[in-house]
């Protein structure tokens, strides 16, 4: 049985793979997920001490599912689990059309229900533990902004999981979350207007590096207090 475990998903890149490199430092052994990408994910658990890969897509219910079941199987335990994998699509909020009810079910399958479920998976081995879980949303799901309706109405509604979560899971397991602004991953490539937003407006003047929410995701783990929280991480772009 590993000493303290971490589940990241989405964690073959971008704030994933900076997270689970920086628990890795902070001494969890990590589990590592992807929809695609197994190829580095191998990669990247036989660089990190006692690391598990572990492949799943989560718009699959059953595959949801049996994730937690592989972890717990591999590692014995669950302390920690960072909701990080999320799929965006582009849609100007006017284009109403654009944003199909096929468009709504895959923004909430991914990026609500299967962090739910993962959770549920977890509570038992998470309140064992007297563990927590992150959730990774976004600045979006806080103001009327983002790359489009349905998935910043997705992970507003991933805010208030958070706080109803921590209401009813608590004191056993602590559930925050970090909303970050544009971060240099590949899910925000090839937006040069956003990247020119945080660049001229935001008072850090830059977008975030996945590694600066890394460290906000291993705070949150670290404090043993706070619950219920929604860490606004966009550089200050939420003061203009």
């Amino acid at each position: 049985m590993s000493d303290r475990v971490a589940l990241i998903t989405g964690s073959t890149s971008g704030i994933g793979a900076a997270t689970a490199r920086r628990l890795t430092k902070d001494g969890y052994t990590v589990a590592l997920h992807s929809r695609r990408s197994a190829e580095i994910g191998q990669k990247m658990a036989g660089e990190l001490p006692g690391a598990s890969y572990h492949q799943a897509d989560l718009a699959d219910e059953a595959a949801t599912r049996a994730l937690v079941a592989s972890v717990l199987d591999r590692h014995g335990r669950l302390d920690v689990l960072v909701n990080n994998a999320g799929e965006s699509i582009r849609i100007p909020h006017a284009d109403l059309r654009a944003a199909t009810p096929a468009v709504w079910r895959r923004m909430l399958d991914v990026n609500l229900i299967a962090p739910f479920l993962l959770i549920t998976e977890a509570e038992a081995a998470l309140r064992q533990a007297k563990g927590c879980v992150v959730n990774i949303g976004t600045h979006a799901g806080y103001r009327p902004k983002g790359a489009s309706i349905p998935y910043a109405t997705a992970k507003a509604g991933l805010h208030h999981v958070t706080r109803l979560l921590a209401l009813a899971l608590g004191p056993d397991i602590r559930v925050n979350a970090v909303a970050p602004g544009l971060v240099e991953t590949p899910m925000g490539a090839n937006w040069p207007e956003a990247t020119e937003l945080w660049k001229t407006c935001a008072p850090m003047r830059r977008p975030a590096k996945p590694e600066d929410i890394a460290d906000l995701v291993a705070a949150l783990c670290a404090n043993q207090y706070v619950t219920g929280e929604i860490v606004i991480a966009d550089g200050g772009l939420n003061l203009t």
